[in-house]
C-alpha cells in the first residue's frame, strides 16, 4: 500500500461531487445478503437502508447516517465473483465505457441507470481485475472518509504493475508514478498530484483461484480487537497484523470469503 490516508479531508468529509478518476464508491456483492449485513454490522458499525434496486436486491451501509458502502445480491446469471468493487468517478460513464474497451479492457454491466441515483457501468481491466464506474446524479458516494469503518484507500494486486497501470491511466487520466526498489512492482496511480490507488505486480504470487483483484481498505480503531471480532464473526485472516508506511494493516475476509483489508493508521 503506497498511501492510504488520500487526499485530506476536514472532519472526514467528502467533497461535494468526486472528480473524474477518482475512487468514490465501494460495493459488494454476495448471495446471502442479510448474513452479511450482520458481519459488517458488528464489524464497522453500519446501518443499512434500501438502495437503488436495478441489479436486484441492494442496500447502502451508513455510518452515523452517512452512507459509506453498497452491498447487493448476486444475480444468478451475472459472473462475478463475491467481492468488494472499487467505483471510479466519470463525468460520462458511457464514454469512460468506451475507453475501457479502446484499452483493452471489457465492460460485464451498463452503462445503465440506477433510478435517480446515477449512471453506472462493471468492468475489467486486461488482465480481469473488475472495477466500477459512476456517473453521479443525486448519489455522489462514499459520504464520509478517514473515521473507522470508513474505505481508506484500494489497491490492485495484478501480474505486472506497470502494464496495468497504463490501462488506468489511459481511461481515468492518471499519472504514474513507480516504486524504485529491487524486488518490489509497485505503482502509485495520482490524480492532480494526489494518490488514488496503487497497482501491485505480484506476477505468480497472484491467487490462483483469485486472479487479479482490487483489495479496498478500510479503517479500523484498533486493528488487533478486528481482526479478532472477524474471526468471531466467521471470517478468516489472509494475513496477520503487520506494521506498514502508514500504519498497521491486516489482510482478512467474511465468511462468504469477500477479501479485504484492515488499516489502523499511524497517529
Amino acid at each position: 500500500m503506497t498511501d492510504a490516508r488520500g487526499s485530506a479531508r476536514q472532519e472526514g468529509e467528502r467533497p461535494a461531487r468526486y472528480a473524474p478518476g477518482t475512487p468514490c464508491w465501494v460495493s459488494l456483492m454476495v448471495h446471502g445478503l442479510q448474513a452479511t449485513q450482520e458481519f459488517y454490522r458488528a464489524l464497522f458499525g453500519w446501518e443499512f437502508r434500501p438502495g437503488p434496486q436495478q441489479l436486484g436486491p441492494y442496500v447502502r451501509a451508513l455510518l452515523d447516517g452517512r452512507e459509506v458502502a453498497g452491498m447487493g445480491v448476486l444475480p444468478p446469471d451475472l459472473h462475478l465473483p463475491v467481492a468488494w468493487t472499487p467505483y471510479f468517478a466519470s463525468a460520462d460513464a458511457d464514454r469512460t465505457a468506451e475507453a475501457v474497451r479502446c484499452c483493452g479492457g471489457t465492460i460485464g454491466v451498463g452503462p445503465l441507470d440506477t433510478s435517480d441515483a446515477g449512471r453506472l457501468a462493471i468492468g475489467s481491466d486486461p488482465s480481469g481485475a473488475v472495477f466500477g464506474i459512476w456517473q453521479a446524479a443525486a448519489h455522489t458516494g462514499t459520504a464520509v472518509t478517514e473515521v473507522p469503518g470508513t474505505p481508506a484507500w484500494n489497491e490492485l494486486i495484478t501480474f505486472e504493475a506497470a502494464r496495468t497501470a497504463k490501462f488506468y491511466a489511459m481511461v481515468f487520466g492518471y499519472d504514474e508514478e513507480p516504486v524504485v526498489s529491487a524486488g518490489l512492482d509497485h505503482v502509485t496511480l495520482r490524480l492532480d498530484g494526489r494518490p488514488v490507488a496503487g497497482v501491485y505486480g505480484a506476477g505468480g504470487a497472484v491467487p490462483r483461484d483469485r486472479g487479479p483483484h482490487w483489495t479496498t481498505y478500510f479503517t479500523v480503531a484498533d486493528l488487533d480487537e478486528a481482526v479478532e471480532l472477524v474471526v468471531h464473526l466467521g471470517g478468516q485472516v489472509l494475513k496477520p497484523p503487520r506494521e506498514g508506511d502508514h500504519g498497521r494493516t491486516a489482510a482478512v475476509a467474511d465468511p462468504e470469503g469477500a477479501r479485504f483489508s484492515l488499516l489502523q493508521q499511524s497517529s
